[in-house]
């Protein structure tokens, strides 16, 4: 998939909420449709403002840096708290921008050869009705989303990037202590805790896509690396000192990518006053909270449905002699695929002249390329 010119406005949960401040009047109304009973059956809760991650700093008309916190009030997808973050502290939210843009380039690169190859849209809903179907594709959208914001604001603030020497906050979220840059991997994580997990914590989490969506959220961002360094004479490791950093964030990708393939199937389940989630079969074993969890089956993504942003996979690129997801049997659904020849252009007969450069020449190649029916 080429490059996006440009990013959506956020990263939305619903299809037509993200409305960004807490409704009022006919929107409250609107935000109630839905029984219990629908998000059981299909994890979804219709119009349900509060299922938005608002990455809303990845729109075009941003590009530059964000400096006034004025502006905080017209962006779209906040919620109110997120609003209130941005005006305290305004220099973050080129951070959370940037993490957005991470979120969805990474999320396309781990899935450029899956049926749902993390298309994008244009507006408010960047993934459509995927993000808000409760299958494993939402559940990754959620946890490398998370990632992303935890991961910009740790490189912003070990950097110091455009940020005060000072970035601490107050915040009424409990359990948060914030330290500013004296720990960088902390701060960028309790940060994305407060930023990203907002819209769900500040109306309850009695909801199970809440309940799912605040778990994928933290996994994403337990993803981290230990880093070693040995101290003794002579290059001896007598004594070993370790530290918690973020890896690159392709890691995070891989890692995410790997708890995608390997997530569990929940349902709720009302223990006392509280709704858990549970794996739905017994012979799963209970997940982690490392582990990726969903709450209904994913579609096939054959058939292309815009108003939902699934492309399908008609007219894509696939692997005839591949068994994988990118194999034409697979990739295709069964509806077969055709081959044409397709010239290529590469870098041949390379010679090094001294000194010092290599010129090479450019050879010409027909190659079968092979796109679903």
């Amino acid at each position: 998939m080429k490059p996006l010119e440009s990013k959506a406005s956020c990263v939305s949960l619903e299809w037509n909420c993200c409305r960004g401040r807490k409704a009022r009047g006919s929107d409250v109304d609107s935000a109630r449709i839905g029984t219990e009973e629908e998000e059981r059956t299909t994890g979804i809760r219709p119009s349900d403002p509060t299922a938005c991650i608002c990455l809303s700093l990845i729109q075009p008309s941003l590009r530059g840096t964000l400096q006034d916190s004025s502006a905080c009030e017209g962006l779209k997808g906040l919620a109110e708290e997120q609003v209130r973050i941005c005006q305290r502290q305004v220099e973050a939210m080129d951070s959370v921008k940037h993490g957005a843009e991470l979120a969805i380039e990474e999320c396309q690169h781990q899935f450029h050869n899956r049926r749902w190859n993390c298309s994008t849209l244009q507006g408010l809903q960047v993934f459509g009705k995927v993000a808000i179907q409760g299958t494993r594709e939402s559940a990754f959208i959620h946890a490398i989303s998370s990632a992303g914001v935890a991961f910009a604001v740790t490189q912003a603030c070990s950097r110091g990037d455009s940020l005060p020497a000072s970035w601490t906050l107050s915040l009424s979220f409990p359990g948060f202590q914030w330290s500013g840059c004296s720990d960088n991997l902390s701060y960028g994580i309790a940060f994305s805790q407060a930023f990203v997990d907002n819209p769900e914590r500040s109306r309850g989490v009695s909801s199970s896509r809440a309940l799912m969506n605040l778990h994928n959220n933290e996994a994403g961002r337990k993803v981290k690396l230990v880093e070693c360094k040995c101290h003794g004479v002579s290059g001896s490791c007598e004594v070993r000192t370790c530290w918690k950093a973020m890896p690159p964030f392709r890691k995070v990708g891989n890692v995410l990518k790997e708890k995608f393939e390997g997530a569990t199937e929940v349902h709720p389940k009302r223990v006392g006053s509280r709704k858990l989630l549970v794996p739905k079969s017994s012979r799963f074993k209970p997940y982690t909270a490392h582990d990726l969890v969903y709450l209904v089956a994913s579609p096939d993504f054959c058939d292309r449905d815009p108003h939902s942003g699934v492309f399908g996979t008609s007219g894509r690129q696939c692997n005839r002699t591949s068994h994988a997801m990118d194999g034409c049997e697979l990739l295709c659904c069964g509806r077969g695929f055709r081959t044409a020849q397709a010239e290529r252009v590469e870098r041949c007969s390379c010679k090094f002249h001294w000194c010092c450069s290599v010129k090479c020449k450019q050879c010409h190649h027909l190659v079968e390329v092979h796109t679903c029916r």
